[in-house]
């Protein structure tokens, strides 16, 4: 009777631990989850795999659990069960993984699937504003560009600032930078925000801007996730164009080329009107990539690549619309050319706004059919101040890339202005007033993407022997140093930020800045 009842108070016993566990804590990997996020929180191997890799297909880190949020009430619960547990565990938020280094990674911690969040319908793309004060889009920080760019042309309306390609999050552009050829004129994205929605590293959900809450404001643009989980931004908007007049010229002389280039974005700077209102530039290597010109062009191009090695491509684009008609934008491009100093024949195509700005999408598509998307992605992204851009151009695209055969990847070049970024936001960007953003778009397969990575290198090796101080963007860093050399005279403002908004060190462990 004595062994009954010892038993049964054991089964009582255990019972009552069981569920005060279950009551208390969801347990994943030894890590204690909030027991109210049960149904939201997976740990099945679908979910620990999508949420283990990202586009680079490089670094592999499993986290304990992935969360698929329905509000942001989630995410602050999330967050604030970490930061008031004993025991936090780390926290990434993971918009369509366009890392290519495991940025958006959570080792051993959470990863949230930003992208359920729109899936949920928790937030609707808002227009608001008029043509006195401005037009805005509220927008969740989970949104697609692409989404942004549909809801505001329903409007009437656009945004001010791209990136390259629109299947990217508002959040996660606008925790880099968020740059392409409008930026020359208008700025980064994130230098195009009127406010933020952020849940911080405490788990508090703040509305900030530069008027309020300002510190965490700049601190989260161009913040690279550590501060806080932007779920709304509320984007600058203006009146939009329907067409573009999309062109392309060539040069076998950098020097000249970049010449032009800056001529192009001075013109915008003296206010003499915003066309062109995109500048962009690449090298052309490949006689096989040369599907944008004329059929009867390409033989005499390829005779071009194989005399000189490289092609340096100036590329613009000009918005306008049925009012402004595309013989007036010829004529001004016309008289805005007349100065450039490019090799005969100017290659142009008339187009929809929505397909110029989308027209990276295209050549996703056939590269998914190819099997040729989900591959290793080792790219390298680099700020680099004019002075050293001649000297780059010499070390790295000749003597790297021309006299190695790396001739087939993407390689886009082309310069900013200082003066349209601010410096109180966490983006860093060399100290000239003039740089150039050189960006090496490699693919891979996955046997050989070390190849490239090794390339990556040489160039960083290059740029620190010959004395060109580039800066990184959409950077990783291998160490707390290099992370402090990389942020100069902005560490220590970003240590402090980081000690008021996520004194814990819980937020985006995959840039490995703190963790």
């Amino acid at each position: 009777m004595e062994a009954i009842l010892n038993f049964q108070s054991l089964l009582t016993c255990l019972m009552f631990i069981f569920m005060i566990m279950i009551t208390s804590s969801t347990m994943a990997n030894n890590i204690t989850l909030p027991p109210n996020l049960q149904d939201k929180i997976h740990t099945d191997a679908d979910a620990i795999k999508a949420a283990s890799t990202d586009y680079g297909h490089i670094i592999t880190q499993k986290p304990a659990a992935a969360l698929f949020p329905s509000s942001m009430e989630d995410l602050k619960t999330l967050i604030g069960f970490s930061f008031n547990s004993s025991v936090p565990y780390t926290v990434a938020a993971k918009g369509r993984a366009h890392s290519v280094h495991g940025e958006a990674m959570a080792t051993n911690g959470v990863v949230v699937e930003m992208t359920s969040l729109s899936k949920n319908g928790s937030n609707m793309i808002v227009i608001g504003g008029d043509k006195a004060s401005g037009f805005y889009a509220d927008v969740g920080g989970e949104q697609l560009w692409i989404d942004v760019l549909n809801a505001t042309l329903q409007k009437g309306l656009t945004p001010v600032s791209w990136t390259d390609y629109l299947y990217l999050t508002v959040g996660g552009t606008l925790s880099n930078a968020g740059i392409s050829g409008q930026t020359h004129l208008k700025g980064p994205q994130i230098n195009n925000v009127y406010e933020l929605d952020v849940v911080t590293g405490k788990g508090e959900l703040v509305t900030c801007s530069k008027q309020a809450n300002s510190e965490l404001f700049y601190a989260v643009l161009g913040g690279l996730g550590q501060f806080g989980i932007i779920t709304r931004a509320r984007i600058v908007l203006e009146p939009a164009k329907t067409k573009v007049k999309w062109t392309r010229m060539l040069y076998t002389d950098f020097d000249t080329f970049s010449k032009d280039q800056e001529k192009l974005m001075a013109v915008n700077e003296r206010g003499s009107g915003e066309i062109p209102n995109y500048l962009e530039g690449q090298l052309l290597m490949d006689p096989n990539s040369l599907d944008f010109y004329p059929p009867e062009d390409r033989p005499r191009i390829a005779s071009l690549i194989k005399q000189y090695g490289i092609l340096y491509v100036l590329e613009t684009a000009s918005y306008y619309d049925d009012r402004t008609k595309h013989s007036v934008v010829d004529k001004k491009l016309h008289q805005l050319f007349k100065s450039l100093s490019y090799l005969p024949n100017i290659y142009s195509k008339n187009v929809t706004y929505v397909e110029f700005l989308d027209r990276v999408h295209a050549d996703e598509l056939v590269l998914r059919k190819k099997g040729l998307w989900d591959v290793p992605h080792p790219w390298l992204n680099l700020f680099i101040p004019k002075s050293g851009v001649q000297a780059f151009n010499n070390g790295v695209f000749k003597n790297i890339l021309l006299k190695q055969n790396f001739t087939t990847s993407i390689v886009l070049v082309y310069p900013m202005n200082r003066n349209k970024w601010d410096d109180n936001m966490s983006a860093v960007i060399p100290d000239e007033e003039i740089f150039y953003t050189a960006g090496f778009l490699h693919s891979s397969g996955f046997n050989n993407w070390q190849v490239f990575d090794n390339k990556n290198k040489e160039i960083l090796e290059f740029c620190d022997k010959a004395g060109i101080k580039v800066k990184k963007y959409l950077g990783f860093h291998d160490s707390k140093e290099e992370w402090i050399n990389h942020f100069g005279s902005k560490w220590k403002t970003f240590q402090d930020r980081k000690n008021q908004f996520d004194p814990k060190k819980i937020l985006s462990p995959g840039q490995k800045i703190f963790n």
